[in-house]
């Protein structure tokens, strides 16, 4: 799935004039997939540190206040800045992992609860936002409505992927197990869309979806212990090495602009 897969026509119903800003988020190419998956696996050992080091409550109330500064400068720049979106991205990966981790440890919400309730949100956001702007498309968000429900829909995918890879991951699959089940199943949309004629920002989205549990399972996998499944590396080591690999990634992007309209690659 491609940018040009993903363009669609924007809405041409009578609106207020705004000012003219630039689509707000990535080309969708094999870098963007890449770090996309990068970020969910740091966002969930981040998150899981986080609440070793400084407790669940003051875990997650650092995680919202960071989560909610990156956003503040995210919805203020009026064009797609690398450092800037990823960065939101980040916080809203280690947010949405706390949030479903909130759910299920300290209130006690199992996942086959969890798992299809973030789906309703999901699904919800999604019908908000089409009935406002008829369209889904990430290629369209030159508004600031746009781009409030993409974020929205953002962090819903975020908390339904952590549920459903813990879902998966207790439920007798085990970390290595789901990344297995979430790699294939991440094919699916994108040869759905090709060969099946799914309809391209369906594909994208249910594909966006997938990264979040397909990461994390992966970072799990590499940081729990031998008696979970996992390669016993360490949250911490983990957590290092994908950041790392994020800051490599993005620094390529904003200097070779490949995630920006016209840059990209086929």
């Amino acid at each position: 799935m491609t940018t040009q897969h993903l363009l669609d026509d924007l809405d041409d119903r009578p609106r207020l004039p705004l000012r003219p800003m630039a689509n707000k988020v990535p080309e969708v190419t094999a870098f963007f997939w890449i770090t996309k998956v990068l970020t969910t696996g740091m966002g969930e050992t981040a998150s899981d540190l986080l609440a070793r080091v400084l407790g669940p409550i003051p875990a997650v109330a650092t995680g919202g206040i960071a989560l909610v500064a990156s956003l503040a400068v995210q919805l203020t720049v009026r064009r797609h800045v690398a450092w800037v979106y990823w960065t939101a991205v980040v916080m809203v990966s280690v947010f949405g992992t706390m949030a479903a981790d909130v759910l299920h440890v300290g209130l006690g919400v199992p996942y086959t609860v969890s798992t299809p309730a973030f789906l309703a949100v999901l699904a919800a956001v999604f019908v908000l936002w089409y009935a406002s702007e008829r369209t889904l498309s990430i290629h369209s968000v030159r508004t600031r409505r746009r781009e409030t429900f993409y974020w929205a829909a953002v962090l819903a995918t975020f908390a339904l992927g952590t549920a459903a890879g813990d879902l998966t991951a207790t439920a007798g699959l085990g970390y290595l197990g789901s990344v297995v089940l979430f790699a294939v199943a991440i094919c699916v949309p994108a040869l759905a869309h090709r060969f099946s004629g799914l309809n391209a920002v369906a594909a994208f989205w249910s594909a966006y979806v997938i990264t979040r549990p397909l990461g994390a399972s992966l970072a799990d996998w590499m940081a729990v212990n031998r008696s979970r499944g996992g390669l016993a590396l360490g949250l911490e080591p983990v957590t290092l090495a994908w950041t790392l690999a994020i800051l490599v990634f993005v620094a390529y992007l904003a200097t070779s602009q490949r995630d920006r309209r016209g840059r990209a690659a086929a």
